[in-house]
């Protein structure tokens, strides 16, 4: 088990890399712009020009987690400084199996939704995200687009 000390040096390195240009403009676009509906959406979505920016969110935030359920880093001090993660698969996992069993990947997003699903109380987290997404969502559909 780390140290408290090794798990925030982690926390911090994990919080550099998410600076990184590439990844905060994806996580911007997951964050604000993805919020499927349906499954077909999520695959019309992701499988298009999104696709880099799908795959990059994703693989970070399972990577990252990946450090929760190897052990290197402590489960609640991750959950702690990392609470994106929770937006993260509020945003799929409605359509994970789904999204696992069309694409032949048992294992997508295995550690975040591990990592996840062991808080205190994370299927109400998840929901209170995803109704926050969705909401957020439709009232940015049904505003006027911005002029330049």
């Amino acid at each position: 088990m780390p140290t408290p000390f090794e798990s925030a040096q982690l926390n911090l390195q994990l919080y550099e890399l998410r600076r990184e240009p590439a990844l905060r403009e994806a996580r911007a676009w997951f964050t604000m712009e993805f919020t499927p509906e349906s499954f077909a959406e999520l695959v019309a979505v992701a499988g298009g020009a999104r696709n880099a920016s799908f795959r990059m969110v994703l693989g970070y935030w399972d990577m990252a987690a990946s450090m929760v359920t190897s052990g290197a880093i402590d489960g609640d001090a991750f959950r702690a400084a990392h609470g994106e993660i929770f937006l993260a698969l509020a945003k799929i996992h409605p359509f994970l199996a789904e999204l696992r069993e069309a694409s032949g990947e048992p294992d997508f997003c295995r550690h975040l939704e591990a990592v996840v699903m062991a808080a205190p109380e994370a299927e109400s987290i998840l929901t209170r995200r995803r109704a926050a997404a969705l909401a957020h969502a439709r009232q940015r559909a049904s505003q006027p687009p911005a002029l330049d």
